[in-house]
């Protein structure tokens, strides 16, 4: 879906420009919800872009916001209507973080923190299929077929060769020593591996178990940026019931400061990419 269309930054970017009609009335959330008789949660979730906003409610919002250029509001109006199309990813039904998906189809680069897992970008299809399988383990064959073929669909965002995503991704060695499937379907992972980093819009660094303690022990995350000043970058943090995102300014620079500390400590490209073949003909004994 082309860029300008995409839903779920249409969204974001509507809920922006509708805080930032809020804050220059002096208002709160909570007034606003108690003028609109609606609730503060909803104000909130319009504002953050994870709740669908019907041109109803923009004209609402406008009309306590006295907003009198109608320009705006034709505007404003009209991305509400843009917001509710549907991207790629709704034909393969509701797909849990979708969210994540709308952003990451429009970003312009992604930095991935990995510490259990190759990330989903770089998977093979056997790979994502035992790996999805494992970690979901009452889901059903067909709910599996369905993620997978979402996840493969995600990939073209580095395989295309017009304004691919710039992907940097930093893994833990336990990535690369988790036997997920069985050997023969690891060796053909990280052989790919080796292949995707050599992509010039493909950085991959490895983090060993001897470098000790680092800055990532927390866990996974990736920091989204995208192509308009606009649209500020974005940290995601993938939970098991919900995902978290984190879009003020403090907070991804916190976690930028800490993916520079995880760039640095990690092995070089070169090295790293040496390090990952290393382990694939390991698993072809």
């Amino acid at each position: 879906m082309a860029s300008n269309v995409n839903p779920t930054v249409r969204r974001r970017r509507l809920g922006q420009e509708l805080r930032r009609l809020r804050e220059l009335k002096g208002m709160t959330a909570e007034e606003v919800a108690e003028r609109l008789l609606v609730s503060q949660s909803k104000i909130s979730r319009l504002e953050n872009g994870r709740r669908s906003i019907s041109q109803r409610d923009v004209r609402d919002l406008c009309g306590v916001y006295e907003v009198e250029d109608h320009r705006i509001v034709d505007s404003l109006m009209q991305m509400a209507k843009d917001s509710r199309q549907q991207g790629w990813w709704h034909s393969f039904g509701d797909i849990p973080y979708s969210v994540y998906i709308g952003l990451e189809t429009d970003a312009a680069s992604l930095r991935v923190y990995d510490p259990q897992v190759v990330p989903g970008l770089l998977q093979t299809k056997q790979y994502a299929e035992a790996l999805i399988a494992g970690a979901l383990p009452e889901t059903a064959s067909a709910e599996i077929e369905k993620r997978v073929q979402v996840r493969m669909r995600r990939q073209e965002r580095i395989s295309t060769e017009e304004n691919p995503l710039r992907l940097w991704t930093v893994l833990d060695e336990a990535a690369l020593r988790r036997v997920v499937g069985n050997r023969s379907l690891m060796r053909d992972q990280l052989e790919q591996l080796v292949e995707q980093s050599q992509l010039p819009h493909v950085t991959v660094q490895v983090i060993p178990f001897d470098m000790g303690a680092h800055p990532g022990l927390n866990g996974q995350y990736a920091i989204l940026e995208f192509p308009d000043a606009a649209d500020s970058s974005v940290v995601y943090i993938e939970g098991v019931t919900s995902d978290l995102y984190l879009e003020k300014a403090n907070d991804v620079q916190k976690y930028s400061v800490m993916y520079e500390h995880l760039r640095a400590q990690a092995l070089n490209v070169e090295q790293s990419r040496q390090f990952i073949a290393d382990i694939a003909k390991e698993y072809a004994r």
